[in-house]
């Protein structure tokens, strides 16, 4: 008996305990035991930068708004930034990353203006399809409804 209460006793402390590493292993959270390296980090960005722009020289100038027309290349940059602070135990992104990309940004990106978006209606028939559709399908149900409701043999 005495073996028992004890036992019950600890079991809120190791469910404690269980609930904590797995919070630490499901959360994937872990402390960083070294400061941040940011010289180290600023060092290497710029290889990163290098690179990237190596693969836009690939790109016609003309097509450098069209993100299509580079998504790996600058997934790759973004893999490289990252890659390189985490080895510089820096977080991902950081300010000091973060200006970096603003400045490739600036060097490639700067003439890429958005441009309103004039909405237009669609064609009347378009249109009036469009609103019909749903307000006669709310009056047959409401049609059905009604008349279900009205016919009790139907209900049994």
């Amino acid at each position: 008996m005495e073996a028992q209460g004890s036992r019950r006793r600890h079991l809120p402390v190791l469910l404690l305990w269980v609930n904590g590493l797995m919070t630490l292993g499901f959360a994937g959270a872990r402390q960083q035991s070294e400061l941040c390296n940011e010289s180290l980090m600023l060092e290497k960005l710029p290889a990163c930068g290098k690179s990237f722009e190596e693969m836009m020289k690939r790109v016609d100038s003309k097509k450098w708004c069209n993100l299509t027309e580079f998504i790996m290349y600058y997934d790759n940059f973004t893999q490289c930034t990252e890659r390189e602070a985490n080895n510089a135990s820096c977080f991902w992104p950081n300010p000091l990353a973060e200006g970096f990309i603003s400045g490739i940004h600036k060097q490639f990106f700067s003439n890429c203006t958005s441009e309103k978006v004039h909405w237009e209606d669609p064609p009347d028939e378009i249109l009036i399809t469009l609103i019909l559709i749903p307000v006669l399908l709310t009056c047959a149900m409401i049609t059905l409804v009604v008349w279900c409701s009205k016919r009790s043999d139907i209900l049994v």
